[in-house]
């Protein structure tokens, strides 16, 4: 997976985060969308996401996947 650096994140539009008004799980790729999924999955196994987010994370990361960007 590609670094992401502080700058590059910054940088990216609301649209490219799977919660975009708190502009967590960033997924400007494949690869990061699934990553967001993996650390979603992992969070609400915690306590900290609640399964409506996960499922708002996960479409958004199977429609990037799918496309192969």
């Amino acid at each position: 997976m590609a670094k992401l650096t502080t700058a590059s994140r910054n940088s990216l539009p609301k649209s490219a985060f799977g919660l975009p008004g708190s502009r967590r799980f960033p997924m400007p790729n494949k690869a990061h969308a699934v990553n967001a999924k993996a650390r979603a999955t992992q969070m609400v196994a915690a306590g900290k996401l609640s399964k409506s987010s996960k499922a708002k994370i996960d479409a958004k990361a199977n429609k990037i996947i799918k496309r192969g960007k």
